[in-house]
């Protein structure tokens, strides 16, 4: 865990924090890639369309997809707040995360780097996939649901398309684990990780 421990606190610090962030961000951009490790192309340029808030579900299209199939993301409860406070504030616009210039077009890809490296954090946008996949590989979830979650895997693109809600059950309750586990992080509690009992593969 200690290898991980830099990456992890960067995870805790950009998860809803709201003070000490870049002038020309918004906390939640970093906040939603701590919460859903998704790829920061598939968050940067998502839309308000794509969500159903009250299903608690993301399907992020199969054009943004580095396997160009469709992803669905469950939404944790921590998520969903942090989804509200956002479309305070950009809900009026087709992008969750317009550029300043052109909210026509997204933020620019440097955002995520510069917002971190400004915070002293030496660490890609990617690297919350990573600790996400080895946090949650050490709480007990099974490889199986991380991988698909993470969209990693299935490269026939008929049968990845027929398999996206695989393991979705899980994957949501896994999703509602890590973000209690970043919030619980957050608010300065000391976390033990509980050891999810794997399921048998069916």
């Amino acid at each position: 865990m200690a290898v991980h421990s830099g990456l992890l606190e960067g995870c805790v610090v950009l998860h809803l924090q709201s003070s000490g962030y870049a002038p020309n961000e918004q906390p939640t951009e970093r906040s939603q890639l701590a919460l859903t490790f998704v790829r920061p192309g598939e968050l940067r340029q998502a839309k308000w369309e794509e969500f159903d808030l009250e299903a608690g579900m993301w399907e992020v299209p199969a054009e943004r997809m580095k396997m160009r199939v469709p992803h669905l993301v469950p939404l944790s409860p921590q998520t969903l707040a942090t989804l509200e406070q956002l479309r305070e504030l950009t809900g009026n616009t087709e992008l969750l995360f317009p550029g300043r210039s052109n909210i026509r077009k997204p933020i620019s890809d440097n955002t995520w780097r510069q917002a971190l490296h400004a915070m002293g954090y030496k660490v890609t946008a990617h690297g919350f996939r990573a600790t996400a996949s080895t946090l949650l590989n050490e709480m007990g979830y099974r490889a199986d649901a991380i991988e698909r979650q993470l969209s990693h895997g299935e490269r026939n693109k008929v049968r990845a398309a027929y398999n996206r809600a695989e393991y979705l059950e899980e994957r949501r309750e896994m999703m509602n684990h890590w973000g209690g586990y970043l919030a619980a992080l957050e608010n300065g509690q000391k976390v033990v990780p509980i050891h999810h009992k794997k399921q048998q593969a069916s």
